[in-house]
């Protein structure tokens, strides 16, 4: 059996119920970019019975082949959330069917709960990407449920078995980190009235306690990606697709940007509190959408935007490996192919100024804009326009009125 294992409580408790099971497992360790020693996970993982260890790094892969996508698409889930969970879970869900593959296994098990929404995610994506793979998921299973009732009876499994846990009742919410966010849930802040702590934050501070002073940032795009980021503060520069990523995260969370406080309605019908620092990914979405508003037509945005909602909707319920997530994703990549420039902006307490834009292919024409400027444009042209505009107005004045 392949587990997706993260070296946690849940995960390290299921890698030895399993053994104990009878099953060989192979636990696979995934770096998305959460703040982890994976030497020590491995080792752990090893200790506790595994019969081999995948320690895999995807943060380049995630960025380019499912950030890229969500920035492109300017998706977010119900309006506001940038769904770093979400984002991460197909490429997880990716390479633990490859392991597979390659150990010559047909089962694989996740640490998902029976309430979440990453239990969808996975399995839709297993189910997609190898059909007729079996999938073992403990939290769904009659005998796992009646042994562990909550994380007093794990924590006692893992005293009992010499599990080594890092875990304990102290802390009273859940996170889940990568490259993207952080985000804290469950305990606490179930509480949808209840006022989460600064001290909880670990990518960002508060923007009431960032800096008394601007930062400034310019950031160049291609084919509706990043290539550079600039600091016009200091001049550092960031090429590389991670480092550009890390150096937006570090200089966000240090200007206290990309804070979500929300409710959201998960896939499974459960309404969740989530609580979100999503500083670097924040930035760029901010930028890439002043960006196309020089340089993408009127008629495709409003198709883009459309399809970016249901990007956001297929992305968060687990689809990304569904025929209609395919159709999306490009008809979105197609709506890029002008979206290259500069975006230049301040970072000030949580707050994403916008300065200026420039593109080769403007479509912007400040002759044609301007109030000062009579060429281009015929004025008198829009009294026919409003006129065959207001003619279904009418029509539908008149037969309210008739109505009455």
């Amino acid at each position: 059996m392949i587990l997706a294992y993260s070296g946690g409580l849940d995960t390290s408790v299921i890698l030895k119920w399993l053994i104990d099971k009878g099953y060989e497992v192979i636990a696979y360790v995934a770096n998305v970019g959460q703040e982890e020693d994976f030497n020590a996970v491995r080792e752990k993982a090893l200790k506790v019975g595994a019969s081999k260890v995948y320690v895999e790094d995807l943060q380049e892969e995630m960025i380019k082949d499912y950030v890229y996508p969500a920035l492109k698409a300017s998706a977010l889930y119900e309006g506001r959330y940038y769904m770093g969970t979400s984002l991460a879970r197909p490429i997880i869900a990716k390479r633990q069917i490859e392991i597979a593959e390659i150990e010559g296994s047909n089962i694989v098990s996740h640490g998902s709960t029976g309430k979440g929404n990453d239990q969808v995610r996975f399995e839709l994506a297993y189910h997609s990407l190898k059909p007729g793979i079996k999938v073992f998921a403990p939290w769904k299973d009659d005998e796992f449920l009646n042994q562990f009732k909550g994380r007093t009876d794990m924590l006692k499994y893992a005293e009992e078995k010499g599990i080594p846990v890092k875990a304990s009742l102290k802390k009273p919410y859940s996170e889940d980190d990568n490259l993207i966010h952080i985000s804290h849930e469950a305990g606490i802040l179930e509480d949808p009235n209840f006022s989460f702590e600064a001290d909880m934050l670990t990518k960002m501070v508060m923007p009431q306690q960032a800096p008394d002073k601007e930062t400034k940032l310019e950031i160049e795009f291609k084919g509706g990606v990043p290539v550079k980021v600039k600091n016009l503060n200091d001049g550092t520069t960031k090429t590389s697709i991670l480092d550009m990523f890390n150096y937006l995260n570090k200089i966000g969370g240090e200007n206290g940007v990309g804070l979500v406080d929300m409710v959201e309605n998960r896939y499974v019908g459960i309404k969740s509190r989530g609580v979100y620092e999503t500083p670097g990914f924040t930035i760029l979405m901010a930028a890439h959408a002043d960006l196309e508003g020089i340089t993408m037509d009127r008629e495709v945005m409003k198709l883009r935007n459309n399809l970016g909602q249901k990007f956001a909707e297929l992305l968060y319920n687990g689809y990304w490996f569904s025929p209609e997530m395919d159709f999306v994703n490009h008809a979105i990549e197609k709506s890029q192919h002008l979206v290259n420039g500069i975006v230049r902006f301040t970072l000030y307490k949580g707050n994403i100024i916008m300065n200026g834009r420039e593109s080769e292919n403007s479509l912007y024409n400040p002759d044609l804009s301007s109030m000062d400027i009579a060429g281009g444009f015929n004025q008198k042209d829009s009294e026919g326009f409003i006129r065959i505009n207001a003619v279904r107005l009418m029509a539908y004045s008149k037969a309210r009125n008739d109505k009455k």
